[in-house]
């Protein structure tokens, strides 16, 4: 079946994918977002909004560095 899609609209599309299933992973191997103990919606609806806060915390912190936005390794030093 023959694509019809531009082809500079498909890579760009591909490039989003990309960052999206990257912080999706990030956020299920360093915040644990898959695991589920709230036992109702407005602490299942807090929990993964400090999750997402944290997250996004981090990428401004990277950019105010100067670094690549979601690359977290070695942004905090303990």
């Amino acid at each position: 079946m023959k694509d019809s899609r531009p082809k500079d609209s498909v890579q760009k599309l591909m490039k989003v994918r990309c960052r999206v299933e990257t912080v999706i992973g990030q956020l299920v191997e360093r915040f644990h977002i898959e695991t589920v103990w709230a036992r109702d919606l407005f602490h299942l609806s807090n929990r993964i909004a400090r999750k997402l806060l944290s997250h996004t915390m981090g990428v401004f912190l990277n950019k105010l560095l100067g670094r690549e936005a979601i690359q977290f390794e070695g942004l905090v030093e303990i």
